[in-house]
C-alpha cells in the first residue's frame, strides 16, 4: 500500500472486518483504569474517545490515519456531545426525581448509540483507505503518537494516555 493509497489489500481489510473497532472499543475501555483515563482526556483535554479509541485500533493494526476525521468529529460535536451534556445536567436531578431519572438512562442510551455510530463511521472510513497508511518499520512509540495526534503535553495528560496505551494487546 503507497502512503496516498486509498486501496486496503484485501488482506487488511479481512484483518480490520474481523476485529471490528466497537469490540475492540468495548474491550478497551472495560480494562483497568481505561475508563477514568479516556474521561480524564476526554473531560480536561478535550479529546473525542471515540477517535482515541480508533487511533489505538488503527496502532494495533500497524496502521495510522493523518487526516482529521472531520465528518465523524461533526457527528461528535452535533449529536454526541449535547447528549452527553443533558445527561450530566441531570445527574442532580436524577437521584431525587424518578422521572428525570428515567430520561437520563433514556439519553444515556442515546449518548451511547451515537457513540457506536461514530465508532462505525470511523471503522468505515479506515475500511475506505482514505488517508490510512502503514506505519513505519519499527513503529512509532504509541505514547509519541498519540500524543502528537491529541496534541497533548501536560505530564498529566500523558499518564493518562500512557495508563490507557499500557492496557492495549500486543500486536
Amino acid at each position: 500500500m503507497s502512503h496516498d493509497s486509498t486501496q486496503l489489500p484485501d488482506a487488511l481489510r479481512a484483518r480490520l472486518l474481523s476485529a471490528p473497532l466497537w469490540e475492540f472499543a468495548l474491550a478497551l475501555y472495560g480494562r483497568d483504569g481505561v475508563e477514568a483515563a479516556c474521561l480524564t482526556l476526554q473531560d480536561e483535554a478535550g479529546v473525542d474517545v471515540c477517535e482515541l479509541l480508533w487511533h489505538c485500533w488503527l496502532y494495533r493494526h500497524g496502521l495510522a490515519c493523518e487526516a482529521p476525521p472531520d465528518g465523524v468529529r461533526h457527528w461528535q460535536r452535533d449529536v454526541t456531545a449535547p447528549l452527553r451534556r443533558l445527561r450530566r445536567a441531570l445527574k442532580a436531578e436524577a437521584r431525587t426525581d424518578e422521572g428525570v431519572a428515567e430520561l437520563r438512562a433514556t439519553l444515556q442510551r442515546a449518548e451511547l448509540q451515537a457513540e457506536r455510530e461514530a465508532l462505525t463511521r470511523l471503522q468505515r472510513l479506515a475500511l475506505s483507505g482514505t488517508g490510512i497508511r502503514p506505519l513505519p518499520d519499527p513503529p512509532p512509540d504509541p505514547l509519541e503518537l498519540l500524543a502528537a495526534r491529541f496534541h497533548l503535553r501536560e505530564a498529566s495528560y500523558l499518564i493518562e494516555l500512557k495508563m490507557l496505551i499500557s492496557q492495549l494487546d500486543p500486536s
